[in-house]
């Protein structure tokens, strides 16, 4: 099986030692990914276009993403995110957890992790 790596150049990637996504045996594997910004709505804009990108690079989008989660240290601000979700996953939600949970700096206010298939 064929295992392609896909790197962000975010600075936590050499400092813990992952990458951005893993393809493999038709899955993509998008590790959680935090974005740029002050507020939670932000930091999901970015995150989301970070993971937009890593899935086109590995030949898939949005709408093959079939499990994400979701991880934020104040459940309190996802309810703003809803919106942006909404329009990244349109008429093809996946399979969804939401976790309460500390992040790996104090400004990281979400956390988003998904899983997707490649297009037959």
């Amino acid at each position: 099986m064929t295992v392609t790596r896909i790197y962000s150049g975010g600075e936590f990637e050499p400092k813990v030692g992952y990458c951005r996504a893993v393809v493999a045996g038709g899955w993509v594997h998008v590790a959680g990914t935090v974005g740029h910004g002050v507020t939670a709505v932000e930091q999901c804009r970015s995150a989301l276009e970070i993971i937009g990108k890593a899935l086109s690079e590995a030949g898939t989008d949005f709408s093959h993403v079939v499990r994400v989660t979701y991880m934020l240290p104040d459940r309190n601000e996802f309810p703003a995110c809803w919106p942006l979700l909404r329009a990244a996953f349109g008429e093809n939600p996946p399979a969804a957890t939401m976790i309460e949970c500390g992040l790996i700096t104090p400004e990281d206010r979400i956390e988003i992790e998904v899983t997707a298939i490649l297009p037959e």
